[in-house]
């Protein structure tokens, strides 16, 4: 590739490239000191300027000038506000479809169609034929344009096997028994049968989510919580172990032995039950008898008057 000199009329229009700049940029202030030419091909070159724009740090204003061939005069062809080396650049621009994460996607949210995703393979499509349909449909249940392919299937049971759900949970490895051994797991159905089922007890961190068979927690339907020691002491297995102790006497009294006391215990009678006094009979009223004339002297005695 031959070299291309330096033009020397359009290096030193350098006046003319600044008031190109500043008229793109709108004020003088924002146009800082040249920073040098950039010879881009014959007669065609770039001067830069720095520029003092909040926000735009290591940019620079680039101004193109060109001129016809035997010409004296310079021609703005474009200008630029373009980065540098150590300009703030934002990120690289990421489709939508690599940027979407897990919980991105919320109440009211729609996902654009995406007819290349190699997640999903044509499923079977109706047909128009009405026994063909429904054979299809209702007995061999493919009556879904697009289900997942082998690629799909991978990634799902990939991400769900490293996920929280897997065997490296903490609850999983902390688990006695895996969940291929519970009763509460659910089975899938299709080609990941063998690997991941859906829990379904409600006790349980992981209800209504698919779980590894390797998968574990707390909550399994075979375990048990192990028999814990008593809070109290076991009590003696033979009354030879107790120790006798002797207890102290009032001080106005003497002390008695153990002999002592068995014997008085002995010496002295039993008190026999007194028998309940029998209540006493309730005073009825006598009859009174009736008067007979013909005893007089009982009348007059029993009157005192």
């Amino acid at each position: 590739m031959p070299t291309v000199t330096r033009d020397a009329v359009l290096s030193s229009a350098v006046d003319l490239a600044r008031a190109a700049a500043v008229d793109v940029a709108g004020s003088a202030e924002l146009v800082g000191e040249h920073l040098g030419v950039v010879v881009e091909s014959e007669r065609l070159v770039s001067h830069t300027f720095a520029t003092t724009a909040l926000g735009h740090r290591g940019w620079r204003w680039t101004v193109t000038l060109a001129r016809v061939p035997r010409g004296r005069t310079a021609t703005v062809c474009e200008v630029h506000l373009l980065p540098g080396d150590d300009a703030v650049l934002a990120p690289a621009w990421v489709p939508w479809s690599e940027r979407l994460r897990p919980g991105d996607v919320g109440p009211g949210d729609v996902l654009p169609l995406l007819p290349d995703d190699d997640r999903l393979e044509h499923g079977y499509e109706a047909v128009g034929d009405a026994d063909a349909d429904e054979l299809a449909v209702f007995e061999l249940g493919l009556g879904r344009e697009r289900v997942l392919s082998r690629t799909g299937r991978a990634e799902a049971a990939q991400r769900w096997y490293a996920g929280s759900h897997g065997p490296t949970a903490p609850q999983a490895i902390a688990a006695s028994a895996p969940c291929s051994t519970c009763g509460f797991l659910l089975l899938m159905a299709g080609s990941l049968r063998t690997e991941f089922g859906v829990c379904a007890n409600e006790w349980s961190p992981d209800d209504g989510r698919v779980v590894s068979m390797d998968h574990g927690c707390g909550a399994h339907s075979q375990t048990d919580v192990p028999t814990g020691p008593s809070d109290w002491p076991d009590p003696p297995s033979d009354g030879d172990e107790l120790e006798l102790v002797t207890l102290s006497a009032p001080r106005d009294q003497e002390p008695v032995s153990d002999g002592d006391a068995d014997a008085a215990a002995e010496a002295e009678p039993t008190p026999e039950a007194e028998p309940a006094a029998e209540p006493e009979p309730t005073a009825e009223a006598e009859p009174i008898a009736d008067e007979d004339p013909s005893e007089p002297e009982a009348d007059a005695a029993a009157d005192p008057g």
